[in-house]
């Protein structure tokens, strides 16, 4: 019995040796029709074990870093908002939609290929530490920055807070590099940089970005100044790149009906529409509005623009925006990995698509790339009211905001137009686009 048991056993082993080489062979002479996704797949293993076989340099050649990058430029490939985010930039996207992380509270922007600081955020580490607009960013903790250099300077400042981080920074006005220590904080991003009566009767509200905490701080920011007598408002959304879609509807809800569309999205098939409607504010807002909108309004910006305009709710002021009406979904892998994915494109409520053409403007209005620059540094520091004092941190003295003023002239007139204050945006609204 067990003899007979021992020749079965390798009966089946051999058949199954036999099977396992035919199969192997057949795959490589093309005798089996594979799908589509194996036989791309087999390519791709097949690159990448000649790759790790053969290339010159072993250490740059490793199964992880190759898989790593080939993932990164094929859903880069897609379209310039689709990626793929391994553990580390997964973990910083989901920091960046709670609007805190730990750092040093500083904006830089890559400048001739150098990381150049924009300005400091007032009252965090940087700013205490006397870091100035127009510093370069040499060292950090002793080391160059490798390129990508702005995504490595902004890694490599960020951290956990209470650590410290030692930086090089190239100062102009100085022949020698300044040498700083900094510890680290919670860096707590409003996304309300600005809530303000700016006449008697117009209150003004800036939205840097839309994060999960934007909602709530706007709703308290619109009741503050509806609580100062506000008659009218001016919504900034001026290089306000956007965030979450669910954070623009929101936004959107105090000036909407319940229930009423805000904005539409629609995927690859019809069946994939998907609308998104305003909850409602509890009770009708009939005041004027303006959207102040230039070229880096884009995203879910772009959606509270096109909202407000089809519905005839305001008038946007200021340059096309950027048109980026496209939806990137999250969609987490295994391991802590994940794919930013564009996965359907944005529509107004009157079926306008964003993507690729954004929203013109009512009232066109541009200004230079050298004073939207200078209007955002007197934004981010509007703590600075004495003009000599601004003057001597940032190299400029304070200029006018003419889209700002021209809002409010704008404002001005449908209240003097008025009543009923929508019928004259609405008629205003409607005027031809340039």
């Amino acid at each position: 019995m067990f003899k007979w048991i021992l020749r079965a056993a390798l009966v089946v082993l051999l058949v199954g040796n036999s099977a396992f080489l035919v199969v192997q062979i057949g795959e490589r002479r093309g005798w089996f029709v594979l799908g589509v996704v194996d036989r791309e797949t087999q390519r791709f293993r097949q690159v990448l074990e000649v790759v790790r076989q053969v290339y010159v340099d072993p250490a740059a050649a490793t199964p992880e870093k190759l898989t790593d990058s080939a993932l990164t430029e094929m859903v880069h490939a897609l379209d310039p908002h689709s990626e793929y985010l391994n553990r580390r930039d997964y973990v910083k996207v989901k920091s960046d939609l709670k609007s805190e992380f730990g750092g040093i509270g500083v904006q830089i922007e890559l400048r001739d290929d150098k990381v150049v600081v924009i300005a400091p955020i007032a009252g965090t580490p940087g700013d205490r530490a006397g870091i100035l607009r127009g510093d370069r960013i040499l060292r950090v903790d002793g080391q160059e920055l490798a390129a990508p250099v702005l995504r490595s300077a902004v890694d490599r400042l960020r951290g956990a807070p209470g650590t410290k981080v030692r930086l090089a920074l190239e100062r102009p006005t100085l022949a020698k590099p300044v040498e700083l220590e900094l510890v680290r904080e919670l860096i707590k991003v409003e996304t309300i940089r600005a809530a303000t009566m700016v006449a008697p009767d117009i209150g003004y509200i800036q939205l840097t970005q839309f994060t999960e905490r934007t909602a709530g701080e706007f709703h308290t920011a619109l009741a503050r100044l509806e609580a100062a007598g506000l008659s009218a408002l001016v919504i900034d959304l001026r290089n306000n790149p956007g965030g979450l879609l669910g954070a623009a509807v929101d936004v959107l809800s105090p000036f909407f009906r319940e229930g009423e569309l805000a904005v539409y999205t629609q995927g690859r098939d019809t069946s994939s529409r998907r609308e998104l409607k305003a909850a409602g504010g509890g009770r009708e807002r009939h005041f004027p509005i303006a959207v102040l909108v230039n070229s880096g309004s884009a995203s879910a910006a772009e959606i509270v623009t096109g909202a407000l305009h089809d519905t005839h709710r305001a008038v946007v002021i200021g340059e096309r925006t950027f048109g980026k009406g496209s939806v990137q979904t999250l969609l987490p892998l295994a391991g802590g990995e994940a794919l930013r994915l564009t996965t359907a494109k944005y529509y107004t409520p009157g079926g306008q698509v964003i993507h690729g053409r954004g929203i013109a403007p009512d009232v066109e209005l541009p200004i230079s790339a050298e004073d939207d620059r200078k209007l955002g540094i007197q934004r981010l520091r509007a703590d600075l009211t004495d003009p000599a004092a601004f003057k001597e941190r940032f190299d400029f003295e304070p200029i006018p905001d003419r889209q700002l003023e021209a809002a409010i002239d704008v404002l001005h007139g449908v209240l003097a137009f008025a009543p009923p204050a929508p019928r004259a945006l609405e008629q205003l609204a409607s005027q031809p686009q340039p």
